[in-house]
């Protein structure tokens, strides 16, 4: 199928989903990466956040606490403007503090600690009538809580629980990706119920030598609690779904299928799932016609963190489900400048068109685009890539690859457990207004220009970010030797004096570098596109 490609493109339609209720959920990605089942014994946990949060991100130190101290809970943290501020917070209550609680990275969805503690999130919605508003916790504030408190994986799986029972759950359903630098959890959560202050769960250890994933559809299977190694959940798990008839109580009980919701169309995958799954494990011979996939798979070679890397990159790209593969014209100019008939993909065509864009092409020819939910998106608010290291202090054992904006575009910032201090450029929130002092606009025009004329832009673009990858993973042996000679003599101050000097020297060459493509991409496009 052939189209001309339209000239008129605009700005907003790359930036944000299709409008419509048929799409509703497909916000967050996370692929978890057992230590046998990766190149160097790491393990990995990650995260896309999706949608319009915010971008800043703050160190919060470790502290301590006096008898009678309490902590509160709030809901609406995940959508404040900048460090500090409390517009739109609302307090849902307060628990009991502990003596102490420990350094962690506070994003929208706090990700990782001091003592090598990481998790990632995706939403999957679940069934509406498990929903109860008036439960005291949302998915970020557990999180938080846990990496406050927890310095292993089922430690922060029986907190959270523990919290969930006492206090109340009142979020959708929700997947966290729990990890240490031991094992990786895959933990997912439910309300009890709107007449119930609790929730359900279960969680589900993926083998060590395996990887799995999570794209907004539950995936634990069947109940195993048995086997008290791999696997957690409340004990009224059973008991719920069958009051809300989401089972029957015959044959065995499958979470997934109980707590389903519509975007999963009856199944445990879609695109996201099938194909990160099948990347990694092509021999198994995975299709999309399956009714149902692995909870993980053994891949069928190890993975390495810049594969994970890779994959948040993915657009489908030469595969059946790439978007871009309709939108092809004809008649292009060779080196030489002669005309000559030749098909190729529309130098506009990109793996992230909107609504307005997919519906403009269908109209000129009826099922030019099909819409795939890609693992990249445009819509992107922020990304990260956990890899977390037994054999090193913890100070640098745990990297938190950082981006912000489309990760098929931006680069990848390392944050270390031991990193105390981030640019002041994170602390403000790029989703409120156009703000040159955030972080996300450093690389967000730049990224937003590249997407326009995409099949002209996207190798310069791979070409810098994987050129400012590969320093910074360069520079990893040198700064580890240094901090383990230093965490030797106890000299936590030099120690966190270098590891933040890592960070920003890595955000200061790729700021740089991106307001260069801004410029380059100015003049590239200069008499249009």
């Amino acid at each position: 199928m052939l189209i001309f490609a339209a000239l008129v493109v605009s700005f907003g339609a790359t930036a944000q989903p299709l409008p419509s209720d048929e799409y509703e959920g497909q916000s967050c990605t996370s692929i978890m990466v057992g230590r046998r089942a990766s190149t160097d014994g790491s393990v990995i946990t990650s995260h896309t956040c999706d949608g319009r949060y915010r971008t800043w991100m703050h160190i919060e130190p470790a502290a301590d606490y006096g008898t009678g101290a309490t902590v509160p809970v709030y809901k609406g943290t995940a959508h404040t403007g900048y460090y500090g501020d409390t517009t739109g917070l609302k307090l849902a209550g307060t628990i009991p503090q502990v003596a102490h609680t420990y350094a962690y990275l506070n994003t929208a969805y706090p990700c990782l600690n001091e003592k090598q503690l990481a998790m990632g999130e995706t939403t999957f919605s679940g069934p509406d009538v498990l929903k109860n508003p008036n439960g005291m916790f949302l998915i970020e504030e557990l999180q938080r809580i846990a990496l406050q408190r927890c310095d292993n994986a089922r430690d922060a799986i029986r907190l959270i629980g523990s919290l969930i029972k006492q206090y109340g759950y009142g979020d959708a359903g929700e997947c966290i990706t729990i990890a240490d630098k031991n094992e990786v959890w895959q933990m997912e959560i439910l309300g009890e119920g709107p007449d119930k202050i609790g929730g359900v769960w279960a969680a589900q250890r993926i083998p060590d030598d395996h990887v799995g994933v999570s794209a907004n559809i539950p995936r634990i299977g069947k109940m195993q609690r048995q086997n008290k190694d791999y696997f957690m959940a409340s004990d009224n798990v059973e008991k719920v779904a069958r009051k809300y008839k989401l089972w029957d109580g015959k044959g065995d009980f499958v979470f997934w299928k109980a707590f389903n919701s519509s975007y999963a169309n009856d199944k445990n995958f879609r695109e996201r799932e099938y194909f990160i799954l099948n990347m990694l494990a092509p021999s198994l011979g995975l299709t999309m016609d399956m009714d149902e996939l692995p909870f993980s798979v053994r891949p069928d070679a190890n993975v390495d963190v810049r594969k994970v890397i890779e994959l948040f990159r993915s657009t489908y790209e030469g595969t059946e489900l790439d978007m871009c593969q309709n939108l092809k014209i004809v008649n292009r100019r060779n080196e030489r400048g002669n005309i000559y008939n030749d098909t190729i993909i529309s130098p506009i065509a990109n793996p992230w068109l909107g609504g307005y864009m997919q519906r403009t092409y269908n109209m000129l020819q009826p099922g030019a685009v099909e819409f795939r939910r890609t693992i990249a998106v445009a819509w992107c608010s922020y990304s990260h890539i956990i890899q977390l290291r037994n054999w090193l202090p913890d100070q640098v054992g745990g990297i938190c690859w950082m981006s912000v904006d489309n990760p098929g575009e931006s680069p990848r910032i390392p944050i270390f457990c031991g990193t105390t201090h981030l640019p002041q450029q994170f602390d403000v929130c790029g989703q409120k207004a156009y703000n040159e002092g955030s972080v996300l606009w450093k690389y967000r025009k730049a990224n937003k220009l590249a997407t326009v004329a995409w099949q002209r832009t996207k190798k310069i673009m791979l070409d810098e970010v994987l050129n400012y990858e590969n320093k910074a993973f360069k520079g990893l042996p040198e700064l580890e030797r240094d901090v383990v000679m230093y965490e030797r003599d106890e000299a936590n101050e030099q120690i966190a004096s270098i590891l933040n000097a890592y960070t920003t020297s890595v955000y200061d060459e790729t700021c740089y570098a991106w307001l260069q493509l801004e410029h380059r991409f100015w003049h590239m496009f200069g008499m249009g596109f």
